[in-house]
C-alpha cells in the first residue's frame, strides 16, 4: 500500500504541465507514492506530454469531465495511497527533497498535513511564501475555525488522511476547496504543521481569473459552516484587511 496518493488535474496545459511531471519524478520515492493523473481530454500537446512520461505515472485517465472539482473526485477515487495530496498542472513541490520530508513528517500519523506554498509566476520565479504575498497568515495549531476569513492553506499544501476525505462537493466551481478543506479538519484530531514549505503555487489560476464568482462562492461556503450572522461580520473583517494590505503595498494586493 502507498503512503501517498498524488493527484495531478490537468487540461489544455501544455505549458505547465512538465513541470509538475518533473517535480513528482525527481523526488524518488516511487515505491512509497502512487501517481495519478487526470486529464480533462485536453486537445493541445498536454496528454502527448503526459503519455511521454506514462512509464513514471501509476494512474492515467483522460477523458472529459464536469469541471476541475470532477475530475480531483475522479483521482480521489483512484487514490491507494492513505494519504491525498493535489498537485495540479502547474504546481511543483517546494525542492526536490520535499517529498522525503513529507514522508517523515506522515510518520507521525496525522489526519492533516499542511504547510507554505511558495507564490511563483510563469516563469516559475519566486514572489515569495503565501504568508508573506496575502493577508494570511498561517497558523502553528491549525483547526477548521481558522478559516473563518477564507482560504488559509493552499489545497497543493494540505495532505489529507483518505479515509476521512471526502469527495468535493460539484456545487461549487471555483471554492469547493474551502468547503472540502474545513470537511476535512472537523474530522481530524491529530493536525500537524509540516517545518518546511511543501509546494509551490502557480498564480493566475481558474479562482483568480474569476474573482467574482469566486468571492460569491466563498461567501456561500463560509456561510454554511459559520453561519449568516458570524460570516457578515468575518467578510467585513476580510474586507477591510483586504484593503489594509493592498494599500500597504501600493494599491496591489497579489
Amino acid at each position: 500500500m502507498p503512503k501517498l496518493s498524488i493527484i495531478t488535474i490537468t487540461y489544455q496545459a501544455e505549458a505547465y504541465i512538465e513541470r509538475t511531471l518533473k517535480s513528482v519524478f525527481e523526488q524518488g520515492c516511487a515505491e512509497e507514492i502512487d501517481y495519478i493523473v487526470v486529464d480533462g481530454a485536453s486537445k493541445d500537446r498536454t496528454l502527448a506530454i503526459i503519455e511521454a512520461n506514462k512509464a513514471q505515472i501509476n494512474q492515467l485517465i483522460s477523458e472529459k469531465d464536469k469541471g476541475i472539482y470532477d475530475a480531483m473526485n475522479k483521482g480521489m477515487q483512484l487514490a491507494k495511497g492513505d494519504y491525498i495530496l493535489f498537485l495540479n498542472a502547474g504546481d511543483t513541490f517546494a525542492s526536490s527533497s520535499t517529498l522525503k520530508n513529507i514522508l517523515r513528517e506522515l510518520g507521525e500519523n496525522p489526519d492533516v498535513l499542511y504547510g507554505e506554498a511558495v507564490f511563483v509566476n510563469n516563469d516559475g520565479e519566486s514572489l515569495g511564501l503565501r504568508s508573506e504575498v496575502t493577508p494570511h497568515r498561517l497558523p502553528f495549531n491549525l483547526t477548521w475555525r481558522n478559516f473563518r476569513f477564507g482560504m488559509l492553506v493552499c489545497h497543493q499544501a494540505f495532505i489529507a488522511k483518505r479515509s476521512i476525505a471526502p469527495l468535493f462537493n460539484l456545487e461549487y466551481r471555483l471554492s469547493s476547496d474551502i468547503d472540502w478543506e474545513i470537511q476535512v479538519l472537523k474530522k481530524s484530531q491529530h493536525i500537524l504543521k509540516s517545518a518546511t514549505p511543501i509546494c509551490t503555487y502557480l498564480m493566475g489560476g481558474a479562482s483568480v481569473q474569476n474573482l467574482k464568482r469566486s468571492w460569491e462562492e466563498r461567501y456561500q461556503v463560509l456561510r454554511s459552516h459559520f453561519g449568516l450572522l458570524p460570516n457578515l461580520i468575518n467578510h467585513l473583517v476580510i474586507i477591510t484587511r483586504g484593503l489594509i494590505f493592498a494599500l500597504k503595498k501600493r494599491g496591489k494586493y497579489w
